[in-house]
Formats: C-alpha cells, structure tokens, sequence
C-alpha cells in the first residue's frame, strides 16, 4: 500500500486518533493563529480504531482547558508533545471529572445560560460517561453538551 507521509513537525503538538470526522471540530476549539503550521488528516486507517483524523500544530502547546475540551470531543484521542522533532511526551487523553467555562448547558432555563456565570459540570466517567449540570442538575451525555473554549 502507497502512503504519503505529512512532514514532521520541529516542536509542537499533535492529536492523534480522532474519531474520524471530528478534527474540525477540535480546530474549532482550538486558537489557531496564521504564524502556526496546520496539518490534519481526515479518513485516515488507523489499526487501532478502524478510521482516524489527526491534527499536527507546529509550535503550539495546549492550555489544560484545551486539553480538557478536546478530551470531551475524542476521548480515546493521543496527546503527543514534539521538540527538536522528538517525541517528548505521549499521553492517552482523559475525560476530566469536572469542567467549567469550556462547555454550555443544553438546558436553555438553566441560570448558566441566563446569567454571567460559568458553566459547570461534574462528569461520572464509570461506564458511558454522563455531565450533570451543577446549577440545574439535569444529566446530559457527553455529545449532547456544546464544547468551547
């Protein structure tokens, strides 16, 4: 089989195992400027889950928050740290437990959505994992709550 092989990247940051589909809505998470070399693939085969995107940003690392809201779009998602064209660090991304700011309510009553305050939710990652709303307390699955950043 014939691959064409993307440029490696001298320092930065790169998702790997994205759903298939998915890339460009972690792009839109995320505050790409035109001074960041972008490079994604969509429909990739992946042996490990059947179809995958990735996403390769060339100096850039992500914020916490970021990490947190892309985990929340492709949790089974790669996290991989490059400088000096070296793997440095890689990291299965997690779901985070709780979030604030990065994410709205879909209750439109919710005071969340009402108010200036942030949105927060406690996440129960046992089996499929469930975003209750701290402030109206209605339970939401993960793909039924907007991401932001």
């Amino acid at each position: 089989m014939r691959q064409i092989k993307v440029n490696a990247i001298k320092n930065g940051t790169v998702i790997d195992h994205i759903p298939a589909g998915k890339v460009l809505r972690v792009i839109d998470l995320l505050t790409i400027t035109g001074k960041n070399v972008v490079m994604m693939g969509m429909n990739l085969s992946s042996g490990k889950i059947g179809k995958k995107d990735i996403l390769k940003i060339e100096n850039r690392a992500l914020s916490d928050d970021e990490v947190n809201s892309v985990a929340l779009i492709a949790p089974q998602a790669s996290l991989i740290i490059i400088k000096d064209f070296e793997v440095i660090k890689k990291e299965a991304l997690q779901i985070p437990t709780y979030i604030e700011k990065n994410v709205v309510c879909p209750n439109v009553k919710c005071i969340s959505n009402e108010e200036e305050i942030s949105s927060k939710f406690k996440i129960n990652v046992d089996k499929e994992p469930i975003a209750r709303c701290v402030y109206c307390e209605k339970k939401y699955k993960l793909t039924e709550i907007r991401v932001k950043i």
